[in-house]
């Protein structure tokens, strides 16, 4: 049990969190006792982001620099088909009396960028292609930072109380500038950081839950906002079968003879094109949507979607594991 406990701690802290905020909301709203509109919108992000740029381990991606084709797949299929088809399907979506703001928070989950660690992580375990994963998900972060803030303003729009030059200032001050720093600073400290081995994951996930926990004060001191119990199971199926769907498709696509694609490269692509970055996510929409009432409600279909993947992903490893193991004999 305290393994269990152990190991599913983020999940676990998430629900505490957001119990807590429950409880007692005016604890994390702004001008409260935590100061969010200082503490979290510049400090806890920049945290974050200088954590990822002193973990991302660049210097180590050389190998898989040129598999140019097998990039190209992830970063088109994550970044334009997967807001593109969710874009489409919301359109349908919207039809249905679903909770407007939660669909709204599916096509923000369309425009994250892969993870760092989780798709890394799962390929790692059946085997697949390692460092394309460990490159394809630090580019995407990268490219994430740019891409992912105007893929929000064009399918959503950005709050009408910031303006647009305002908003990539902050996400050039609190995004860009920790990041860089953080590979400059891990440049000189390498050696001590690969033998220390620092929990950089567990920093990240710690700020992650103060940042979740001021958002759904914000949420639970505003009496105008009601959640929709059907809505959130209803939108809960849809992200399943969203991830089942695009695993398939990917895995359809990249298991074609013509692909030229190899089996541990397959499994590398249906992991990093549907994962997405609840690290990267959660800082990126409390800037963009900044001033939004709503913001926690937008925030909840990415907060499903980050132990959703991890769970579909450890679900499916032995089958996947099995596959790839015989068509790699195949491939001999």
């Amino acid at each position: 049990m305290i393994a269990r406990v152990r190991k599913e701690w983020f999940i676990i802290g998430i629900v505490l969190v957001i119990t807590c905020a429950k409880l007692a909301p005016s604890v994390g709203v702004k001008g409260g006792p935590l100061r969010p509109e200082f503490t979290i919108t510049y400090i806890a992000v920049s945290v974050i982001f200088f954590n990822s740029g002193l973990s991302l381990k660049t210097e180590e991606l050389a190998s898989a620099l040129m598999h140019v084709k097998l990039h190209f797949f992830v970063q088109t299929f994550t970044l334009v088909f997967f807001p593109i088809a969710i874009w489409l399907l919301l359109k349908i979506l919207a039809l249905t009396a679903i909770n407007g703001w939660l669909l709204r928070g599916l096509q923000t989950v369309a425009c994250m960028p892969p993870p760092v660690s989780s798709a890394v992580i799962l390929t790692k375990a059946v085997g697949g292609n390692e460092a394309a994963a460990i490159f394809n998900s630090a580019f995407g972060s990268f490219l994430g930072i740019v891409v992912t803030p105007l893929l929000l303003l064009v399918f959503l729009g950005s709050s009408s109380s910031v303006p647009f030059t305002s908003i990539f200032s902050q996400l050039f001050m609190t995004v860009v500038v920790p990041l860089i720093v953080g590979q400059v600073c891990r440049r000189f400290l390498r050696e001590c950081l690969d033998r220390r081995k620092p929990p950089f994951g567990t920093v990240s996930s710690v700020v992650l839950l103060m940042i979740i926990y001021t958002t759904f004060c914000d949420t639970f001191s505003n009496p105008n906002i009601e959640l929709d119990h059907l809505s959130l199971l209803i939108v809960v199926f849809i992200i399943f079968s969203i991830q089942l769907s695009f695993m398939a498709l990917i895995f359809f696509l990249s298991t074609r003879k013509s692909s030229g694609f190899t089996a541990a490269d397959s499994v590398a692509i249906m992991f990093c094109a549907t994962h997405k970055s609840l690290t990267l996510g959660i800082p990126m929409l409390k800037i963009v949507f900044e001033g939004y009432e709503h913001l926690s409600l937008i925030s909840v279909p990415l907060l499903i979607y980050h132990p959703a993947q991890i769970l579909l992903g450890s679900i499916l490893l032995p089958s996947i594991r099995t596959w790839m193991s015989g068509r790699q004999k195949l491939e001999l």
